[in-house]
This record gives structure tokens, C-alpha cells and sequence, in this order.
């Protein structure tokens, strides 16, 4: 039990609070999304990379990223002579010399590994061709498995197939007996050599996924969806961020593009250096939000792309037609809207929940033509198809929001710093007048040390100065609507950006310091904050008090962003109705990360206290604390 009180600290904070405050309004605590670092062999479970060959330029060698041949056999990506798709041009050639016997075949080495667990069965496909077939048809047996880089195959079966000059898709599944610690594995298709001796077939859409998050056919990896779960996030905002944008407007993430059957999807290069599957598509995205019990905070396109380029005023309607038509896809009716009606044949008739649409994204990088015609021509037309819904206007990383007409009246407000900002920033929101204007701090995160070092992983000092910034945000939650830590994901073999919240491998995920800061506020959010003695924004010591009503809980918060321990002590407007309290404590010593190597270095634990109308806690150095008092 952490007693009351040690006699030797730095200082003492006396906090009272009261029964006065505002509601916390439900979306306060939730998730950023963009793909970077994370969506194709990450959040998204599909486990070949490079599956059907988008983007890429045939015949090249970097046409061939993650497939390799076995045996004898040439591969090489074409252009198809018949595709299977307009949208799926180019296809794995795989020619087999005459006389052949052995086996061949080809493997695919995933991305950075594919993970084999006992007990899992893996769900595949693959379209199939004879471009040019023999007079007499030719039937037997491809063998998919996986397989260790050495050739140890550690599950498999048979693929009946018939040469034929039109795609055929064959589907299979196999389950895995054993778990295999390495990931360096590969997924395999061959046959018998004297099969296929003397023909050249072509492939494409080549697809494996493992067990996926609720069962979902073409869904999210489990691991990392329960993680996230596991925070309890309120909402999710997505497709970006900067992904959103694209490097010109003709590469922006395009909603039309990402729906439908996956051989109708095109894919593009992505803005963080690689391409998208656009498997994880706009359905996807909505169905897992559903899933993990969230709401999104859905982005359109608003005319600005990375290049630093803005759509001309006259040529905007091509982009206002296509957001409201990526809403009706959300929320339209399926009986009389075509875009809606897509969705609905997709599985999901009923309307997806969808409260508020963010319009573009970081626009303070090209101010003047968003406050001359690009917010105004998408926010009118908007507001003008859908009047219940919220609009989110985009601002740089303070309060001080620029002049927009029509004024918003939801801004989002990203911000990237050292810890000694986070500190010093608590309070930001305070200062802000109460007129009406509602704030999403929709990106922040310490990304460098005080000394300006570059931060790989997040550690324990920046992510305790964080809690103190969102200390800001519970006590300022009558104007703080929601708030998100980013980037979300980043896989330890592939980084764009650092730090993360959550670092990755195909078969470990690694929960950061500030993954844990991130998770206590959210499952001690409450539903309204109690009004307490201020403290000043440059103090090593911040807290916040809220309510959880219906369970009659109290949720004393405590930051230290000191080095040693300082003590807190509350004075109650009740009498507890227990005289021991629980409690939850994240703490560690100056520098820990959680990392690869030690992704356990600090994590939350339990303790008890005594829990009286006064309560005096000790805190510890760089700690975040949550006291727990039932009334």
C-alpha cells in the first residue's frame, strides 16, 4: 500500500476539488490513423507483399519486390495481354522449361517475414492463367505452404487447377501445427515439374491472410486491433494526415478507389515512399470502426497536396462532387443512392454512424487559398447536402485559429515538440476564450529530447510531459472535444516516421510509454471534470479530477514530470464510502523506452491506498498515477 505521505519531498500541491465542472464529452480519448509505417503488412492482415503487382513498372527487377522463383522456373511481371482487371494491368509471368521434372514454383517472403502460429488457419487466393494453353488441356495440383528459407515446410495442401487461356481465382486454406519463433518465412506455390513443362502461365492478386480481427473476410490483423481496443479509444480519424493529400492531386487518397472487389482496386504510391494496396479501403476502414466500437473522424480531400499545389478555384467541383460522394457512401440510402448502394452490396445496407468530416488536412501550408475558396466552396456544399453533420476546419498549433467565412466552429490543431513544450503547455487551453469554438488535437507527440536528439522510440520523460498536456485537455474538455496521439503504428523493418505509439514485427507488437499514457486517460476519462485548485503552467506537477456518475467513481489524475518525488494532497467534498482505494501508477527512470529488446521497461501497476476525505499521495518521479475513490 502507498501510505500517506512521506515527510521528505520536493514540494506539496494541496488540491480541492468540488462538485462543480462540465460534462467530458464521450469523444475526448481516441486514435490518428494515416498509412505510414503501418497499413499494408501492418494494421492490414494481408501477409504477401507486392500481391498483385500495382504500380509497379513490368519487366523491371523492382517489379519483383518479395517474389523470388524455385527451381528452374523464370518469373518476370508483365504487362497481361488480357488482365484481370482494367484496374489490375500487370501479372507474374511464370515460364517453366520444356523437359522439366523438378519442382518449381515461386515464394513470396511477406512483409519483413511471415509469421507461422500453431492452431491458425490461413485463408488464400490466387488468379490463374494459360495466356497461351495447350491443344490438350493440362490438370493438376499447385501445393501452397509455408516454409522456412532453408525449405522446411511447416504446413500446406493442394491447389487443383486446369490450364485455361481466361483467370480463374482458386482459394485455399491450410492450418498451421506449430509455432515458429523466426519470421523469416516464406509463403510458396509449386508444382510438379513435368506438369507444366514447356508452358507459361501468369498470376495475380496472389493473397494470404491469417486469422483477422472479429473474422472479417479481408481484414485487420488481430494483434494489433486488440492492442488498440485495449485503450478503448472513442473515435478514429482517417484516411490522414498526409496520405490523404497525396504528392499531386492526381496521387490523393481516392475513396472510389478503395471500394469494391479487390481486383477493381488500383492501388497508388503512397506519400511515405511505398505503395498502397488499397486493400484497406474505405469499407474496411468503416467496418472495423464499427467493430472496435469507435466513431470516425472521416477526411476529404480539400485541393491541397504535398507538392505545395492548390486546386484552382474553378476546378473544384471535381473534388466536392467526389466528397459528397464518399459521405453518401457512409451514410446514404442504399435504396436510392448509387455511391451508398455500393456499400450495401458490399455487406453493410444500413448507414454507417458518421458525426464529423474534417475538411482537408494541415491546411495552414497553403492558408491563403483555403481561407479564399477552398473551406468555403467544400464546407457550403456540405453543410448544404448534410446540415446535421460537423465540420472540421484545419489550423496550425495553437488556439489563435485564422479568419475562415463561413466561421467553424470545430478546428484541428496538430503539434510535434520536447517534452519541456509539453510541460509548459499545459495549460494552452485555458487561456483560450469560451466563444463557441470546439478543438481537436488531432496530432501531437514528443519526438525529441530537450536537447533537440531525435527520439526513435517514445521514452518515459516525453511521454509523462505529455500526460501533463492532457491534463490540459480533461480540465478543458467543455472546449477539447477530442485528442490524438501520432503516428499510431510503425513497424520496427519499415519506418517513415519516429516515434510511434505502437512499434510492430509480423509477430510481436511493442507497447511504448506513451501507448500506457495514452491508455490510462482514456479508461479514466469520466463523463464530467471536477472543477480543482489551478496550478500554473510551468509547474512540475499537474492533476485533474473526473467523475465516472453512474459507477459513482472519482479519478484523481497526478503527473510528476520531476525527477523526484513530489506529494499531492486532496481535500474531498465527500466522505469515501470505501477506506482503501485502488490505484494505477506509470513510472520508470529517466530515459526508458520500451523497445524490441525490452518492450516491458515501464508498464502500469497496481496499488492500494488510504482513501479518506483528505487523501495524501506521494507521487514518484516521472510518473502518471490514476486514484480511484469510490463516493
Amino acid at each position: 500500500m502507498l501510505a500517506a505521505a512521506a515527510a521528505v519531498n520536493a514540494s506539496t500541491f494541496d488540491v480541492t476539488f468540488t462538485t462543480a465542472g462540465h460534462n467530458v464529452p464521450s469523444t475526448l480519448y481516441g486514435l490518428m490513423y494515416e498509412d505510414i509505417n503501418s497499413g499494408d503488412g501492418g494494421l492490414y492482415a494481408e501477409l504477401i507483399q507486392n500481391r498483385a503487382f500495382q504500380q509497379v513498372t513490368p519487366g523491371t527487377s523492382a517489379a519483383l519486390t518479395a517474389w523470388a522463383a524455385l527451381g528452374s522456373a523464370k518469373i518476370s511481371v508483365v504487362a497481361s495481354s488480357s488482365p484481370v482487371s482494367s484496374a489490375l494491368p500487370n501479372a507474374l509471368s511464370f515460364a517453366v522449361p520444356s523437359g522439366t521434372t523438378s519442382t518449381v514454383g515461386f515464394t513470396n517472403s511477406g512483409y519483413f517475414g511471415i509469421p507461422v502460429t500453431a492452431g491458425w488457419t490461413y485463408t488464400g487466393s490466387f488468379y490463374y492463367r494459360t495466356p497461351t494453353p495447350p491443344s490438350t488441356k493440362v490438370s493438376g495440383s499447385f501445393t501452397a505452404d509455408l516454409r522456412s528459407t532453408s525449405g522446411t515446410v511447416f504446413t500446406s495442401t493442394t491447389v487443383p487447377f486446369t490450364t485455361s487461356s481466361t483467370w480463374q481465382q482458386a482459394t485455399f486454406t491450410f492450418t498451421a501445427s506449430s509455432t515458429q519463433s523466426a519470421v523469416t518465412n516464406l509463403f510458396a506455390l509449386s508444382v510438379g515439374g513435368s506438369t507444366v513443362a514447356g508452358l507459361t502461365m501468369e498470376f495475380t492478386l496472389i493473397s494470404l491472410f491469417p486469422p483477422t480481427f472479429n473474422g472479417r473476410t479481408n481484414g485487420f490483423r488481430m494483434d494489433l486491433s486488440e492492442t488498440l481496443l485495449d485503450m478503448k479509444p472513442a473515435f478514429f480519424r482517417f484516411p490522414g494526415g498526409n496520405n490523404l493529400e497525396g504528392e499531386t492531386a492526381a496521387d490523393r487518397w481516392a475513396w472510389e478507389n478503395t471500394v469494391g472487389d479487390l481486383v477493381d482496386r488500383p492501388g497508388r504510391v503512397g506519400d511515405w515512399g511505398y505503395i498502397n494496396t488499397d486493400g484497406l479501403g474505405l469499407y474496411e476502414y468503416l467496418q472495423w470502426i464499427e467493430d472496435m466500437d469507435m466513431q470516425p473522424i472521416m477526411a476529404v480531400y480539400a485541393g491541397y497536396s504535398l507538392n505545395g499545389a492548390s486546386v484552382a478555384s474553378n476546378d473544384m467541383q471535381t473534388y466536392i462532387t467526389e466528397a459528397i460522394n464518399q459521405i453518401n457512401f457512409v451514410i446514404g440510402d442504399a435504396s436510392t443512392n448509387a455511391q451508398a448502394a455500393i456499400r450495401s452490396s458490399m455487406g453493410h445496407p444500413d448507414p454507417f454512424t458518421l458525426n464529423y468530416i474534417e475538411i482537408g488536412n494541415e491546411d495552414f501550408f497553403s492558408p491563403t487559398t483555403y481561407a479564399d475558396y477552398r473551406w468555403a466552396d467544400l464546407y457550403n456544399a456540405l453543410h448544404a447536402e448534410f446540415p446535421q453533420l460537423h465540420y472540421i476546419a484545419t489550423s496550425a498549433t495553437s488556439g489563435n485559429v485564422p479568419s475562415l467565412s463561413p466561421a467553424p466552429t470545430y478546428w484541428d490543431l496538430h503539434i510535434y515538440s520536447n517534452p519541456n513544450f509539453f510541460i509548459n503547455g499545459a495549460y494552452n487551453f485555458d487561456i483560450l476564450s469560451r466563444n463557441g469554438l470546439q478543438f481537436f488535437q488531432g496530432e501531437y507527440a514528443t519526438t525529441t529530447e530537450n536537447s533537440g536528439a531525435a527520439l526513435t522510440y517514445p521514452f518515459i520523460d516525453g511521454s509523462i510531459a505529455e500526460a501533463a498536456y492532457m491534463a490540459g485537455f480533461d480540465r478543458n474538455s467543455d472546449i477539447v472535444f477530442a485528442a490524438s496521439y501520432a503516428p499510431l503504428l510503425n513497424h520496427v523493418s519499415s519506418t517513415q516516421w519516429t516515434p510511434d505509439l505502437i512499434t510492430f514485427s509480423p509477430n510481436t507488437v511493442i507497447r511504448s510509454t506513451s501507448y500506457y499514457v495514452q491508455q490510462l486517460y482514456s479508461l479514466y476519462k469520466g463523463d464530467f471534470y471536477l472543477t480543482s485548485t489551478t496550478n500554473t503552467a510551468s509547474s512540475l506537477v499537474q492533476w485533474s479530477v473526473t467523475r465516472d456518475t453512474s459507477a459513482g467513481q472519482y479519478f484523481l489524475k497526478v503527473i510528476n514530470t520531476a525527477t523526484s518525488a513530489n506529494t499531492v494532497v486532496f481535500t474531498l467534498p465527500f466522505t469515501p464510502s470505501h477506506t482503501t482505494g485502488t490505484g494505477t501508477i506509470l513510472t520508470a527512470a529517466s530515459g526508458t523506452q520500451n523497445t524490441p529488446t525490452n518492450p516491458n521497461a515501464a508498464v502500469p501497476s497496481s496499488f492500494s491506498f488510504m482513501a479518506g476525505k483528505t487523501i495524501t499521495y506521494n507521487a514518484p518521479g516521472l510518473s502518471l498515477s490514476v486514484l480511484v475513490v469510490t463516493a
